[in-house]
């Protein structure tokens, strides 16, 4: 298939030939949301400590009488049932929250991205984004220019001045092909992909 291509302001300039099996999928909405929910779960720290009744440092003596106050018997003021009690299951801050992504799903959950982001016409090809310094300014001036606002950049190669560049920009992330992730794909309205990055997509997603 023909992707256009656009200059620095945004105007057609040519076309690059792509993939169909990358960008001309059909979407598929269950890898999709399989694909996110595994790579938002893998970027999860278990940081979540609790204590259990046994490590609640209060006493193992019985509270009140067993009978004649009116109130339900306790064992101990630990008990999970009251204030200031042990959890009954709790976190250990050693659960392990990934989820596996065999390769081919994950390439293939890719391509249902790249093609839907076509055909919603959410995706962009630049002939090239270069920056003669790395000054925020200029970057805002060239997606300004483009007609675009929030926005993920991907590169074939990092470049230090447009790295540089997008840092202060909060609706702006640039990253190098093989960094794309899916979570990012989705969130982000628009993409903007380089002519060289293209081919750099297609080799990483074969």
């Amino acid at each position: 298939m023909e992707l256009k291509v656009i200059n620095d302001n945004g105007q057609a300039a040519a076309s690059v030939t792509a993939s169909d099996d990358l960008f001309g999928r059909e979407y598929n909405e269950a890898l999709v949301h399989q694909l996110v929910t595994a790579y938002q779960a893998n970027a999860r720290a278990a940081n979540s400590k609790q204590k259990g009744r046994s490590e609640i440092a209060k006493s193992t003596r019985k509270p009140f009488a067993q009978k004649g106050t009116g109130r339900a018997r306790a064992g101990m003021a630990s008990s999970p049932l009251w204030r200031g009690g042990g959890k009954i299951f709790p976190n250990t801050g050693e659960e392990n929250y990934t989820h596996k992504v065999n390769r081919k799903m994950y390439r293939a959950g890719l391509a249902s991205i790249y093609s839907q982001l076509v055909r919603d016409g959410r995706l962009s090809v630049v002939e090239n984004l270069v920056l003669d310094a790395p000054k925020t300014k200029l970057l805002a001036q060239k997606i300004k220019a483009l007609g675009l606002d929030r926005v993920l950049i991907i590169t074939d190669s990092l470049d230090e001045n447009l790295y540089l560049s997008s840092r202060n920009l909060p609706n702006v992330l640039v990253v190098e092909a093989h960094q794309a992730d899916p979570v990012s794909l989705v969130r982000f309205p628009n993409v903007l992909v380089t002519r060289n990055a293209v081919a750099k997509i297609e080799e990483l997603l074969a």
